[in-house]
């Protein structure tokens, strides 16, 4: 007991668990509307672009953060204005930019001179890793999408489910559609550091996808989202710690762990409901 208390006496250990609670806030309520809209490919696509942002930042000396995030903000804005106005298909038009992201990535970070970066933290994760400035970047982000969704909830509703109903209603759906994107963009790059480039995708789909067994409410799923994201993530963080292995990946594979244990559990429920209701409706039968 003694030896666990005093895990709380390291820096980087606060900073995780820091980074969880606003990790699980930030992905808890995107990951939401991203589910709600059916835009998981476009997230997909901004996660893989940003690759491209990391690999110019190592190679001219910039802070892979910044280059990370230029890189989405462009992609989530890019996506929108192929779509649009260059008569292509979305999905098209997120396979190009996710290709094309993925691939100058890998050429800036093979032509950098001198000790080829390591780039696992960026692909995998690395949450034992958050500094003091990303936890801040981080507090300001959750704050304002709280803000935002606080602000804009029922537009948000409406838009996420139905776009044309939004339109009836007179809600901005121009300034909806940007504002979003470019805050997926942000939250997905904040996480990087926390999933991974390849795994942070899960985090804004496993949680809400489990949390959609039990209820159809938008609210309700935000808050289920936050709070099954925050047990995996501490769970899938001291999983990584006592074991030795990649915090990213035991954060996905919990989440992941806790999405079918909540699956069986929904269908056995669902199983015993029925036959409740097939023994009741055959007495009736009986009665009448």
């Amino acid at each position: 007991m003694n030896s666990f208390l005093e895990l709380f006496h390291y820096t980087f250990i606060n900073h995780a668990l820091l980074a969880a609670v606003l990790s699980s806030i930030i992905c808890g309520i995107l990951g939401t509307y991203i589910v709600s809209k059916r835009m998981v490919f476009i997230s997909g696509g901004i996660t893989h672009a940003s690759f491209g942002g990391i690999g110019m930042a190592f190679y001219f000396g910039l802070p892979p953060f910044i280059g990370a995030t230029a890189f989405a903000l462009l992609s989530a804005l890019g996506i929108e204005w192929i779509s649009k106005k260059g008569n292509i298909r979305n999905d098209s038009s997120i396979g190009i930019l996710w290709s094309l992201g993925m691939a100058i990535g890998i050429i800036f970070v093979y032509i950098t001179p001198g000790f080829t970066p390591n780039l696992m933290s960026y692909l995998f994760g690395s949450i034992l890793t958050v500094g003091s400035s990303e936890l801040w970047i981080m507090t300001v982000l959750a704050g304002v999408i709280i803000l935002f969704f606080t602000l804009f909830y029922r537009p948000i509703l409406f838009f996420a489910f139905d776009e044309s109903f939004a339109r009836s209603q007179k809600a901005p759906v121009a300034f909806l559609n940007y504002a979003l994107i470019l805050l997926i963009a942000f939250g997905i790059v904040i996480n990087i550091k926390v999933a991974g480039i390849i795994l942070v995708m899960s985090m804004l789909t496993l949680p809400q996808n489990t949390a959609n067994l039990f209820s159809n409410n938008f609210k309700h799923i935000i808050i289920y989202s936050i709070l099954i994201s925050l047990a995996g993530t501490l769970a899938g963080l001291a999983g990584s710690f006592w074991l030795g292995i990649p915090s990213g990946a035991a954060i996905i594979f919990t989440l992941s762990l806790i999405f079918f244990i909540a699956k069986i559990a929904k269908l056995i429920f669902d199983r015993r409901n029925r036959e409740k209701t097939e023994i009741r409706d055959l007495r009736l039968e009986i009665r009448d």
